[in-house]
Formats: structure tokens, C-alpha cells, sequence
């Protein structure tokens, strides 16, 4: 086969790939969401058949401990997480209201400058809200909390919800036990003539995506529990709900720490202020937090040989998840892996060929 049949068959079956995945991605969820959890648990059952057991007992023991687990923290966390977001989204107009009336109140105490009184339009009539789009932010916290509300009590998020207790458990156990088969068949499949070539790279997309995902998925864990208990104990309203989502969307580059220092900040001024103790206690948590993720966590549980660079990760979540929903932020880091890893090897390939030393020799570059 000539170069560019390869070219057109490998571009042909990724276009068809790309097609597939949007127009399915509304029923792929379970399924995403099954490969993932048997692809976090492979080595978990490959080190216990060390041990003597089938895959298939493996693969049961671990499907029904992580079961137990998972309904444990379900019917212990779930009443109290769903009642928390349905009072913040009731109370979010309310607290954009009172944050509006904190802000005029430091800014009328500290900002006496004409200068900043012009800016801030604290010039006008008595009694005028210092910040012109005051409204806008009420308007935008209101349609959030409507946001909110909408979620829980859709009939699209309780079909998937039930898709995912139902249908993901069963793809997870029957792709958990068949997962070094498939894996040997798919390496049947390979062209003979690039099969070491594949291998290899297919062994470095699965090293940078196994740390990042399971590396990263234990840093938003111990993340989101630390969050949650300093929050609680400092006695912040929602402090739990806070803390839990800040440490779950940390997989995403400091938008889980900047997204959580900000709304927990915003609800501690409406609740505590003017103890600025109080709401210094908040912030410093998330100053703990941040240090022990990149100090202690992210050198321990990642590393620095995964190969996602934060900014091309933040990319691929946010256009995968524009084109193809939440499935699409699903598979949006292992396709990132992916592409880091291809692109790496295809520069490697450029700097080695005639087009980059302009010669008609394979001698390697100095």
C-alpha cells in the first residue's frame, strides 16, 4: 500500500470515527463511562490474578467492592449533597443581592478617592448602588440557580442517571474480564509492517493517560475531602458542596481552586461579614489546599512524565465538551494523550527527514 492510501484509509476511518461519536454521543454515556472504569481498574485486577485468582473472580471482587463502596458513599452523601444544591440554588439570588451590599459597604468605607468614586460611579445620587451591572449579577445568578434546579429535576439527567447505575456496571464487568483479550486481538489487527511502531506509542499514550487519570484522579479526591472538611469545619454554609466540587473539577488546571476560592469567598462575605477572620479562615484553606496539591499530591500521584500540558488539556475539555457534551469531556483526555503522544512523534519524524536537513540522507540530526 502506498503512502497516501495510508494516508486516505487513516484519514477515511477518522473522519467515520468523529461522525460516529456525534451523532451517538447522546446514548454513549454508559458505555464511555464503563470503558473508563474498567480501563482504572485493569491493574487492580492484573495484580490480583498475580495472586493466584481467575479474571473473572477478580473481576468480580473488584466490581462488587467498588459497588459496595460506591452505595456506601451514595446513601451517605448523596441526601445531604442533593439537599445542599437545592438550597444554594434557592439562596443564590439572595446571596448575589447581599454580596452586592458587602461590596458597596467596603467601597464606600475604603474607596473615598474621587478619582475611584467617579469609576465606581459612587458620585450619583444617595443611596446608588456603587457598581452599574449590579442588576446583571443578579440576573445571572438568578438564571444559574433556575440552572440548577433545572438539572436535578430534568428527565434527560434522570434517564442518564439510571443508564449509569444500570448499563455502565454491566460494560465494566464484561470489558474488565475480556480486557487482556481484546487488547491481544486488537494487536492482531496491527499492519505487520508498523506494528512495533504502534506498540510503542500505544505504550506511551497509556502511560501519560494511566498518570494523569488515575495519578490525577486521586489528587481530586484527596482535594475535594480536604476542601469539603476544612470548609465544614470552619463553619461556611454549603461548605460541603463547595469543597466536594472544587476538588472534583481540580482535574481541570485551576479552574477547581479558582472556581472554589471565589464562590466560597462570595458566600463567606454574605455569611460572616464584617468578621474578617472568619472569611480569612476561608481562604486560607484553599491556600493549604493549593500548596499540598503542588508540593505534595501532584509530584507524588502524577509526576512530570505525563505529557499534558495544562493549557492544550484545558482545550480538549472545552472542545470536546462543546461539540460532544459531557461524553465528549469523557474522552477528551485520553484523545489529548493521544494526540500529545502523535504529535510528539511526528516532529521527532520531521526533524529526522530530508524536509527539515534539506538532504537526501536518514543520517540522524546532530
Amino acid at each position: 500500500m502506498t503512502f497516501q492510501k495510508q494516508v486516505l484509509f487513516w484519514t477515511a476511518g477518522l473522519v467515520v470515527f468523529i461522525l460516529a461519536l456525534y451523532v451517538l454521543s447522546p446514548v454513549l454515556l454508559p458505555f464511555v463511562a464503563g470503558m473508563a472504569l474498567a480501563y482504572a481498574l485493569d491493574p487492580i485486577a492484573d495484580r490480583l490474578e498475580r495472586f493466584g485468582l481467575s479474571r473473572l473472580v477478580a473481576t468480580v471482587v473488584i466490581l462488587v467492592v467498588f459497588a459496595l463502596v460506591f452505595l456506601v458513599v451514595l446513601i451517605a452523601l448523596v441526601p445531604v449533597l442533593s439537599h445542599q444544591v437545592a438550597q444554594f440554588a434557592e439562596r443564590l439570588p439572595d446571596y448575589a443581592h447581599k454580596l452586592q451590599l458587602v461590596v458597596r459597604d467596603i467601597s464606600q468605607s475604603w474607596l473615598q478617592v474621587g478619582l475611584v468614586r467617579d469609576l465606581l460611579g459612587m458620585n450619583g445620587a444617595e443611596g446608588a448602588s456603587p457598581i452599574s451591572n449590579a442588576g446583571i449579577v443578579g440576573q445571572v445568578a438568578g438564571w444559574f440557580g433556575q440552572l440548577l434546579q433545572s438539572l436535578l429535576s430534568g428527565g434527560l439527567a434522570l434517564v442518564n442517571l439510571a443508564a449509569l447505575l444500570t448499563v455502565t456496571p454491566v460494560v465494566a464487568f464484561y470489558l474488565l474480564n475480556d480486557w487482556d483479550r481484546m487488547i491481544a486481538r486488537i494487536d492482531s489487527w496491527l499492519p505487520r509492517d508498523h506494528a512495533e511502531t504502534i506498540r510503542s506509542l500505544a505504550r506511551q499514550i497509556d502511560e501519560a493517560l494511566a498518570g494523569f487519570v488515575r495519578g490525577q484522579g486521586l489528587v481530586c479526591l484527596t482535594l475535594g475531602v480536604f476542601y469539603a472538611a476544612g470548609l465544614s469545619l470552619v463553619g461556611l454554609n454549603f461548605g460541603l458542596l463547595i469543597g466536594l466540587g472544587a476538588g472534583l473539577i481540580s482535574f481541570i488546571p485551576y479552574v477547581g481552586s479558582i472556581a472554589g476560592f471565589l464562590v466560597s469567598i462570595g458566600v463567606a462575605s454574605v455569611q460572616f461579614w464584617p468578621d474578617w477572620l472568619m472569611i480569612a479562615a476561608v481562604a486560607v484553606v484553599f491556600f493549604i489546599g493549593q500548596f499540598l496539591e503542588g508540593n505534595v499530591l501532584q509530584p507524588k500521584l502524577v509526576g512530570g512524565h505525563v505529557g499534558l500540558h495544562p493549557v492544550w488539556l484545558m482545550f480538549a475539555l472545552f472542545a470536546f465538551g462543546y461539540l460532544f457534551g459531557f461524553v465528549g469531556m469523557l474522552i477528551a483526555v485520553p484523545l489529548a494523550a493521544a494526540v500529545g503522544v502523535l504529535a510528539r512523534f511526528g516532529l521527532r519524524q520531521y526533524l529526522d527527514s530530508r524536509f527539515y536537513t534539506g538532504s537526501d540522507s536518514d543520517a540522524p540530526r546532530s
